[in-house]
């Protein structure tokens, strides 16, 4: 087998496609990954009230959330947690 340099941890490493973090498939479990199912919108909600309060003077487009949870930090942790899933996996 030719020597590439690399460790037996780094070959086995993959990165998760939904919270692009590298991870060991051994140690893969329900838990491990945390991302947003949905999209960081920039639209108005139809439950405005419950994500996002407009002030006055906002323009209808200011409320930016994600649309699965409400979070309005485009930086927030996921609202979900499950199984990371390679871009190797089909």
């Amino acid at each position: 087998m030719e020597n590439t340099g690399k460790t037996e941890e780094q070959v086995k490493s993959r990165v998760c496609k939904r919270c692009k973090t590298s991870y060991n498939p051994s140690s893969n479990d329900a838990s491990s990954c945390r991302f947003h199912p949905s999209f960081f919108v920039c639209r108005r909600h139809d439950d405005q009230k419950r994500y996002y309060e407009l002030g006055p003077d906002d323009p209808p487009y200011a409320a930016k959330f994600y649309d699965c949870c409400g979070a309005e930090d485009p930086e927030a942790l996921g609202c979900t947690t499950s199984f990371h899933i390679s871009y190797d996996d089909n």
